[in-house]
C-alpha cells in the first residue's frame, strides 16, 4: 500500500471515530482551504443526570470544551453548527448558546429538522442562521417537574427562566422579547401545550432564523464570514 493511500485510509479513519464519538468532524477539503469544525447538536440535550442510554444525546461536557479549544486554536477558521434536537436542560442549553454566541471565529447554524425548545437559543446564538424548508422550531414556556415547596416561589423562579431565554434569542435575532412571549403563550396551536410550532419560512418571517437555505448555503455563508473576519486581522 503507498505512503498517500495509508494515509487517506488514516484521515478516513479518524473521521468516522470523530462522528461516531462525538457527532463532530473538521472539514477541510473545500477549495478555499479554509478549516472548519463540523458540530452537530442533536436529540436532547443533557444536564446533570445521564440521560437513559437508548436516548440521542449532546451531552454539554463534551461541547464545551470543544467549543474552547475551537477559540483557542489557530487552525480552525469557522464553526458550521447543525440542529436537529428536541431540546433538553435549559442550564446546559443555555451553557453552550452563550459560549457560541462569544466565539470570535465565524459561525453559521443550520436547523435541519428540528430546532425546538432550548435548541432556539443555540440556532440564534450564531453569527447567520439557516433553517431548511421543512424544519420546525418550537417555542413553549419552561416547564418543570417534581415537587413544589412553596408556589409562588417557584413560579418566580420558572418566570425568570424563561426572562433569560427569551432575553439571549431576543438579542441574538430580530425578534423582540414581547413577540417571543407571545408566541410562547399561545393556546391554539399545539394539542398538549401553550406553545407555537414555526415551520422554515414562518422562523424566517418572524425574525427568528435569518434564512431558508440548506447546506450549500449555509457553507457559502460562512466562507463569506470567514473572508471577511480575515481581512480584519489582516
Amino acid at each position: 500500500m503507498s505512503e498517500e493511500k495509508k494515509n487517506e485510509l488514516e484521515k478516513t479513519e479518524k473521521q468516522n471515530e470523530q462522528i461516531e464519538d462525538m457527532g463532530q468532524l473538521d472539514l477541510s477539503d473545500n477549495e478555499k482551504q479554509y478549516h472548519i469544525h463540523l458540530l452537530s447538536i442533536i436529540g436532547e440535550v443533557e444536564g446533570h443526570e445521564s440521560l437513559p442510554n437508548n436516548s440521542k444525546t449532546t451531552k454539554y461536557e463534551h461541547v464545551l470544551p470543544k467549543l474552547a479549544v475551537i477559540e483557542d486554536s489557530k487552525d480552525v477558521d469557522g464553526l458550521l453548527i447543525l440542529l436537529n434536537t428536541v431540546g433538553g436542560d435549559v442550564e446546559a442549553g443555555l451553557a453552550i448558546a452563550e459560549m457560541i454566541a462569544s466565539l470570535s471565529k465565524p459561525t453559521v447554524s443550520l436547523v435541519l429538522g428540528g430546532g425546538h425548545s432550548i435548541g432556539v437559543p443555540m440556532a440564534v446564538s450564531a453569527d447567520y442562521s439557516f433553517i431548511v424548508p421543512s424544519a420546525t422550531m418550537v417555542i413553549h414556556p419552561v416547564r418543570s417537574n417534581g415537587m413544589f415547596i412553596g408556589v409562588m416561589q417557584s413560579y418566580k423562579n420558572i418566570e425568570k427562566i424563561q426572562d433569560r431565554i427569551t432575553g439571549f434569542v431576543s438579542s441574538h435575532s430580530k425578534m423582540t422579547q414581547e413577540r417571543i412571549e407571545e408566541l410562547m403563550l399561545d393556546p391554539t396551536q399545539l394539542v398538549k401545550d401553550v406553545g407555537t410550532m414555526l415551520e422554515g419560512e414562518e422562523a424566517v418571517k418572524e425574525g427568528l432564523i435569518d434564512e431558508v437555505g440548506g447546506i450549500s448555503q449555509s457553507l457559502e455563508k460562512l466562507y463569506e464570514l470567514i473572508e471577511e473576519n480575515k481581512k480584519k486581522d489582516a
